[in-house]
Parts: C-alpha cells; structure tokens; sequence
C-alpha cells in the first residue's frame, strides 16, 4: 500500500513523514548523509591529482589534469583553472547523452564560481615564468551515480583531488627558451582555502531539509546551496529560483552550513594524511 502511495502521491507521502520531522531514508529534517572520501594518486593513473566521493548514494570522480601553457596577455603571472562537470546517461535515467545539459552547465559554472570567489588556489601559485609559461588545471568532474545533491559531492570532490595534486618541478632552459620538466621532483599543490558546500531543499515554501536526494529536489519547491570557507566566511550563495527565503532562514542555512564545514575540513585532513605521497 504505501509503495502505491508513494508512488500516486509522491507529494503527500513526504508530507506526512515531514511533520513527524522525518524522512522516508530515517534521516532527520537536519541531518546529511553519510560522506565517504576516497583519495588516492592512483585511482586515476593518467591524473595528476585524482578524489572519488560518495555521498549517500551519489558518486562523483574528480581528475586533475596539469598542462602547461602561456599565461594570459592581461595575467601575465598567474595560471588558470577550467572545471567541468559531467552527468553523463550512465549515472541517472534523467540524463541523456550527448552535449552537456543545463543541469550539467549549471554545476559546472557553480563549481567554476566556488574556485574564483574561495580563492581556493592562487592563481599566481600557478606561474612559472612570468609572461612566458603557467600550469593550466584541468579538473574533470564526473558523476557516475546520481541521487542528488550533485553541487556539495562536486565541491567535495573538487577540494579533495586538488589537495591530492603533485606538480612536477619546472625550469626553462636559458639557452633554448624551452620548458625542462623534472618528474623526479615533484611538489603539492599549495591548497589556500577549503570551500564546502551545504545544499538544501525548500518544501512547501517553508520548511528547510539538508542534503537533498533526486526524488526531494523534484518535489522540492525550491533548492539553495551555501558554500563557506575555513573561516566561516561566506564563498557563494547560490539560489536557483523556486521559493524565496526569509532572511531568518538563510541566516539559518548559513549557520548549519559553518558547521558542516568542519565536519567535511576534518574528514578530508583525516584521509589525506592517511595517504602516502608517491
């Protein structure tokens, strides 16, 4: 019977578990589902820096790329970072192959926001040579199964491959002009900050549940998705249209997503240490 409900009245079968301030996964209004980190230089053996993150069921791959390039004409000292995020057909029904989607251009472009407002990495760390030579960072995020909250295992992903990422040690040659790479020396990526990202969904118009999967955020009437730094400071606000917030509840959302920064900063430095440099 209550397969038939869910299925008829997918609305109403929320609703009733909503007011017992519950679930139908058992997790409270409140609480996010279980986050498991994977970090391992070798996981993708072609990448410089490489982080696979599961949360809930949602998993997300992320692989750093470095290439070297000329900086900018009008950044002559500093390098760049091109993020992409892909939902491919494989990982949901709900995505079909082929060009990216808006739901994939929309992430990808928050996850480009994140990088430039967080500062997460200077870019001025980037720049061999001024003018002549900058790494360039290539980060391919792609889900593999989707059930929503694509942005927080995005960012989650996106942090724990960049701290993951040795850069090989570059000269250029005074005689030549040209590059001279030393694979044998290799160094960190210096990681300035640590943006996480907190997403809610709006039911109703008024009540407020964290970390939403697939079937919330399509019953949802609105979604929004705080991201802050180690600081607490605020990186993004990133607010799709659906329902509007009072400023009481986004204070709210604000204050929770501060401390789910520290429950993510912790779980990242735990697995990171737990890894051996190759």
């Amino acid at each position: 019977i209550f397969i038939c409900f869910r299925t008829v009245e997918p609305l109403e079968y929320y609703r009733r578990f909503l007011k017992e301030n519950c679930r139908p996964d058992g997790r409270e209004l409140g609480e996010f589902r279980a986050t498991t980190h994977f970090l391992s230089s070798g996981s993708i053996t072609t990448a410089d820096g490489s982080a696979l993150v599961k949360l809930g069921n949602t998993t997300v791959i992320c692989g750093v790329k470095a290439e070297l390039a000329a900086p900018a004409v009008d950044s002559a000292d500093k390098g760049y970072i091109v993020p992409n995020v892909e939902l491919p057909s494989l990982c949901s029904t709900k995505f079909r192959s082929g060009p990216p989607g808006e739901e994939a251009q929309a992430a990808s472009q928050f996850i480009a926001d994140v990088i430039e407002n967080s500062q997460i990495v200077a870019k001025e760390d980037l720049c061999i040579a001024n003018g002549k030579l900058a790494w360039v960072l290539y980060c391919d995020i792609i889900c593999l199964d989707y059930d929503g909250n694509i942005l927080d295992a995005s960012a989650f992903a996106l942090l724990a491959a960049l701290k993951n990422v040795q850069l090989p040690s570059v000269t250029i040659n005074e005689e030549t002009g040209l590059p001279e790479v030393n694979l044998k020396q290799k160094n960190p990526l210096i990681v300035k900050k640590h943006p996480v990202a907190t997403s809610f969904a709006v039911f109703d118009d008024t009540l407020l549940i964290v970390d939403p999967t697939a079937e919330e955020e399509d019953l949802a009437t609105g979604t929004v998705t705080i991201v802050t730094d180690d600081e607490g400071r605020l990186c993004s606000v990133h607010k799709p249209g659906g329902s509007p917030l009072t400023g009481a509840k986004l204070q709210d959302c604000v204050t929770r997503a501060i401390t789910r920064h520290k429950e993510v900063k912790k779980l990242i430095d735990k697995v990171i240490k737990s890894i051996k440099p190759k």
